[in-house]
């Protein structure tokens, strides 16, 4: 894998011990960012975003380290058939950069392409009921049936069901996990996870040798909510991942779809029916009609590019 200089210089930043990535990714994109994190200058006004200032000229001298401890982590990737996308780049998803806490990089298997911008979490428990799991397939292959690209966390249980039944219905779907690339948990998904890489797409935001984390699944859930337009989910106990995932949905301004099912009997899903941006439904059809047209999406990222730039 080639990789450019500003690449490695961003990567180079992120190996810094005890810095703030989302605050490297909001700098990183913003014109002229990167040059300005290099010189140790940050335009928020925040101590997260001061802890970075100081960091970067603390460690300063030793950004050459810094720079090869990154290109080894690339070389894990480019050895597992990953490509490297950055805030940097254009390719990078648009419905990612329009979240506060983006990460600064994504190693992927596979493709990400723009036609994803029409995309829906499904999300739910590890341990669904055989109705959850039958739900959950329903609801990808139709959603895969009307072009919509289904993301999930390749997680045991209702994720499993949605990324196989997509794949079965020749839809796209990417899997968000919460591990490097060249791992996957659980280890019986790794079939599973090669034919999502030939089909779509799979996304991890951490260093490619990252081993599965307690911490590193709600930062899997934050990306997942991101990278798509809304979240559905199909079961989910007051205590699940997936009840936090449409938490950090809402809190991004992303719709989060409630199967009426759900709401009916679990009191967190009733409460969080009543947010803005919740959609109690009934079919899928309720959850497509509701989606934005790709170009809606380019219009806000490029409102905010033209507020970094002032211009707003």
């Amino acid at each position: 894998m080639r990789i450019t200089q500003d690449q490695l210089d961003l990567l180079a930043l992120c190996s810094i011990k005890g810095i703030d990535w989302w605050l490297l990714a909001r700098e990183a994109q913003r014109p002229d960012g990167l040059e300005r994190l290099l010189a140790g200058e940050v335009t928020e006004h925040t101590p997260e975003a001061q802890d970075a200032a100081r960091l970067i000229a603390d460690n300063r001298l030793e950004l050459h380290e810094h720079r090869a401890a990154a290109q080894r982590e690339v070389d894990r990737a480019a050895q597992a058939g990953a490509e490297l996308v950055t805030v940097l780049d254009s390719g990078y998803p648009r419905t990612l950069r329009l979240i506060w806490n983006l990460p600064p990089f994504l190693f992927v298997r596979g493709s990400l392409l723009e036609g994803d911008l029409r995309s829906v979490a499904v999300v739910g428990t590890r341990q669904p009921t055989d109705l959850g799991l039958q739900k959950a397939a329903k609801v990808a292959r139709l959603l895969a049936d009307a072009g919509v690209t289904v993301v999930s966390g390749l997680a045991r249980g209702i994720d499993t069901a949605a990324h196989q039944a997509t794949l079965e219905r020749g839809g796209r779907t990417i899997a968000v996990i919460g591990t490097g690339i060249t791992r996957c948990y659980p280890k019986e998904n790794a079939e599973l996870a090669e034919r999502i890489a030939a089909a779509g797409a799979v996304v991890s935001q951490f260093w490619p040798s990252a081993p599965a984390a307690r911490w590193s699944f709600p930062r899997r859930n934050i990306t997942m909510s991101g990278i798509a337009q809304g979240t559905v989910v199909i079961e989910a106990s007051a205590t699940s991942g997936a009840k936090m995932q449409a938490r950090l949905a809402l809190q991004h301004g992303k719709k989060v779809f409630l199967l009426r099912s759900l709401v009916d009997n679990y009191p967190w899903a009733a409460r969080y029916a009543k947010e803005r941006n919740s959609r109690v439904v009934d079919d899928v059809q309720d959850v497509v009609r509701d989606l934005a047209a790709p170009d809606a999406i380019r219009d806000a990222d490029q409102r905010r590019l033209q507020l970094s730039l002032g211009l707003g």
